[in-house]
């Protein structure tokens, strides 16, 4: 009786911490001001979001860019994780770039605004 009791507890904390499902919070920004031609660093900053189920993937004119770093995911109280991937780039005029980001069965493309 108590194992059952047990499994029913761990069974309601599992779907209680579950059913808090937060869709990602993303910002798309560089290191310094964009300026074409200059080398810079694309961030990619995703936060509030849970479960922790996530893929980020940052691309220039629709190919992933090679040797992206990641940060080691993290939560705050709540249970709201967060993560952050950045990677060196030069842009050039026409150019684009975005951060996909893969939420559980959602997936969704932010695009960096050189503010130029």
């Amino acid at each position: 009786m108590k194992v059952v009791c047990a499994f029913v507890s761990l069974a309601i904390l599992y779907c209680t911490v579950e059913s808090k499902t937060s869709s990602p919070k993303v910002q798309v920004y560089s290191r310094d001001p964009g300026q074409f031609g200059l080398e810079n660093n694309l961030i990619c900053k995703v936060s509030n979001f849970h479960p922790p189920d996530i893929t980020i993937t940052i691309l220039k004119d629709g190919v992933v860019i090679p040797n992206s770093m990641q940060t080691d995911l993290a939560f705050k109280k709540g249970w709201q994780f967060h993560l952050t991937k950045h990677v060196p780039f030069t842009p050039l005029s026409g150019e684009k770039y975005i951060c996909r980001v893969v939420h559980g069965q959602t997936s969704n493309d932010y695009a960096w605004e050189p503010e130029m």
